[in-house]
């Protein structure tokens, strides 16, 4: 070969490498802590790209007043953790390409030069070698099988995500709402109690009543205030929450008022029953940690598969010294010292660790099922008993009411049984807010299907100018 053709082909390599067909540039990424808080700060729930968001997934303007599933959506917008999901799938995909994509032959370029040659033969004698491999036993289609399992368990991974942020915003709202509840009721149980320390200190000056009675009930005044404190103060954090499950800051929530999230309704015995297969067929944690299963148990037959080696075709040209000489090479590896024995069992070890997680995912669905409902049972159970006490209380504060027109009673026992109501509200409200949490807690074990859910996998939020 001349040597002006050898140092084109050369060239003609390295251009190619340089600038491949189809290839696609990466912006340099300009992610800073900064840019990042400030699009933090920037969020809002009156974004155009959001109202965008929500107009496509719930067919409805929310912004006139907030329901707790387009709250959701909000947060299936914004919440950190899906974006982090979502980018897992989308590794998970680019990984698949990956693994679809043929083998690069190689090139070798061989130079050489004979200071011996006989005078008037050129003393150059290039070479050029192509090597192509070939893999055998189907290698290329199980890789492309591992990773087809690994893109499915991604994408579970973001719907997973997805009921985790539910969870946290129904839990959050629920609080919210709880919260809220105690402060009225604690207001109104101050306001008597205070109606009530008038009354003493008058009967104390009256000679009817002692120091200590008067000490007592200013005691309770003074915990019932405390307790309004720490009601308020409470509600100002969970308010902090519900906003951290939304993925926004707290300014966002400004002048918002927060629903109620509702009350899923208790299962029937047949339901109960039929709940855990259902949920062993649906929920996307159990899914995920199959399609797991099946990444580990194409992993097994991928190295299976790579006990055949593999073998490369080399064919080569030569030009020596005005004389073109082609050959031919076949090459392959010799299983000498190892059949790939460890990496077989490593994959067969990691295969009966995906089963075995698996199994402990679909233990874990039944007993969260289980304890849901058996939760919500004994929450509705103690709600019924706690409404009972307090409405036998309202009847005797409304006979104490009778014999106050009668003039048996005074005011001081009217406001005694209506401090007695209020207390009855609290344990009420006490457990009117377990049996919500409970009825949380059953729809995150049973994870039923909502409208578009499997659309959210794809669903993305519009990426910050500030991220890579």
């Amino acid at each position: 070969m001349p040597r002006a053709a050898y140092v084109s082909l050369l060239l003609l390599v390295m251009a190619g490498c340089a600038t491949p067909s189809g290839t696609v540039t990466a912006p340099l990424a300009t992610l800073t802590p900064e840019s990042a808080a400030a699009d933090f700060g920037a969020r809002s729930l009156r974004d155009a790209a959001l109202q965008r968001f929500l107009a496509e997934n719930t067919q409805r303007d929310p912004t006139a007043a907030w329901d707790f599933e387009a709250l959701n959506w909000v947060a299936f917008y914004y919440h950190p953790s899906l974006g982090l999901a979502r980018a897992q799938w989308l590794t998970a995909r680019s990984a698949q390409a990956t693994a679809a994509a043929r083998p690069n032959p190689s090139l070798t370029l061989t130079p050489g030069y004979n200071f011996t040659r006989e005078p008037g033969l050129s003393p150059w004698f290039p070479g050029i070698n192509f090597d192509f491999l070939f893999p055998t036993t189907e290698k290329r289609l199980r890789q492309q099988e591992l990773a087809r399992a690994e893109v499915e368990a991604a994408r579970l991974g973001v719907l997973v995500t997805v009921w985790q942020v539910r969870a946290e915003l129904r839990r959050a709202l629920a609080e919210l709402a709880g919260a809220a509840r105690r402060e009225r009721v604690l207001q109104k149980q101050i306001d008597a109690q205070e109606k009530l320390v008038a009354l003493v200190g008058q009967r104390l000056g009256a000679g009817g009543a002692t120091a200590s009675d008067l000490s007592g009930h200013r005691a309770s005044l003074l915990r019932s205030q405390t307790a309004l404190a720490e009601a308020a103060s409470q509600s100002s954090l969970v308010r902090v929450k519900v906003a951290a499950a939304l993925g926004v800051p707290a300014a966002a929530l400004a002048g918002v008022a927060l629903p109620v999230p509702p009350i899923v309704l208790p299962l029937s015995a047949e339901a109960l029953l039929a709940a855990p297969n259902e949920a062993l067929r649906t929920r996307a944690d159990v899914l995920a940690a199959l399609a797991k299963y099946r990444s580990a148990h194409a992993n097994v037959e991928l190295e299976i598969a790579k006990r055949m080696p593999d073998f490369h075709l080399g064919p080569g040209y030569q030009w020596d010294q005005g004389a073109s000489k082609w050959s031919l090479a076949l090459s392959l590896e010799l299983p000498l010292f190892h059949r790939n024995e460890a990496p077989v069992a490593e994959a067969l070890a990691r295969r009966a660790e995906a089963s075995a997680q698996f199994t402990v995912v679909q233990a874990q669905v039944v007993a969260a099922i289980e304890a849901a409902a058996a939760a919500q049972a004994s929450a509705e159970q103690q709600v019924g008993r706690i409404r009972q006490l307090r409405t036998e209380l309202a009847q005797q504060q409304e006979r104490v009411r009778q014999r106050l027109q009668l003039g048996v009673v005074d005011q001081l026992e009217v406001q005694l049984a209506g401090v007695e109501v209020f207390s009855a509200d609290l344990l009420l409200l006490d457990a009117e807010n377990a049996a919500a949490l409970a009825s949380g807690q059953l729809e995150d074990a049973l994870q039923s299907p909502f409208p578009r859910l499997s659309a959210l996998a794809d669903a993305q939020r519009a990426t910050p100018s500030t991220s890579p």
